[in-house]
This record gives structure tokens, sequence and C-alpha cells, in this order.
């Protein structure tokens, strides 16, 4: 299965995402992250992402920002947008019915609640572990919902 997260700029929220529930399933499944903005294009994670990533073992310093594609509606099986703005967005550009069917919240898949993950990139340290803590517990939902 091919996964992709996707939250505004690609350097807190959906790389987060992608290196927890990646070191989760490891060499099972691709997981891959992407922005609606294309600010960060070609950037590290926040500083930030990558301590709190670190802290808990899971290393994404080697990903590198990359601005949503709709091509990604083909190349991707499930699509989890961390807020229901991006989730707007990338409604937006879907071209299909069947396209749109792709995009899920990700704590509402993981979690059962239709809730937004908090964007971290202006707050402080705690945020950063709060967003950690959410998403990790959302990808355990998730391996269990999709038999991951």
């Amino acid at each position: 299965m091919k996964i992709l997260m996707v939250c505004l700029g690609n350097i807190c929220r959906s790389p987060l995402a992608e290196g927890i529930l990646q070191s989760k399933v490891g060499d099972k499944h691709l997981v891959d992250s992407a922005g609606t903005g294309d600010w960060h294009v070609g950037e590290q994670p926040d500083r930030r992402s990558i301590a709190v990533a670190k802290k808990h073992g899971v290393d994404i310093s080697d990903q590198r920002a990359m601005h949503f594609n709709p091509v990604f509606f083909e190349e991707f099986d499930i699509i989890f947008a961390m807020d229901k703005q991006n989730s707007i967005d990338l409604q937006q550009l879907a071209r299909s019915e069947e396209e749109r069917a792709k995009i899920k919240l990700i704590l509402k898949e993981g979690l059962g609640e239709a809730l937004n993950v908090p964007d971290p990139y202006y707050d402080n340290d705690e945020a950063f572990e709060h967003v950690y803590q959410l998403l990790d517990r959302a990808t355990d939902g998730i391996i269990a919902k999709y038999n991951l």
C-alpha cells in the first residue's frame, strides 16, 4: 500500500506522520508526505519535528519537503490530511469521486475523532511533543483499521 501524509508546508506535521508510520510498518508499505503549499520544497523538516522524532527513536532528517501534485492521486492508495483545511484543498484538486474518496482526515481515521492535528509551527517545543503523541496514537489506529 502507498500512503501519503499531507499538511500545509510539509515541514512539521506530515513529516512526523510519515516517519512515525514508516517506522511502524517498515518496508511493507511506502509512506511519503507532501504539503499543499510550496514554500519549503526541498527543505528538511522543521528542526523541532526532527528533534521530537529523534527523541522517540524516529529519524526524519533525510526527508525533504515536497509540494502536492494532483498526479499523487494516481500514485497513492490513501491520502491522510492533517486538518480540515488541507482536506478541503485536496478535495478541490481531486478530479473524480474516486480521487476524493482517497482523502481521509488522519485523526478521524486513526482515533475516530474528526479533529485537526494542530499546526505547531508558531508554537513551542511542547506543541511538537503533543503533535507527535497524537500522530503516534493515530498511526496505531490506522495500522489496525487498514491491517497494515
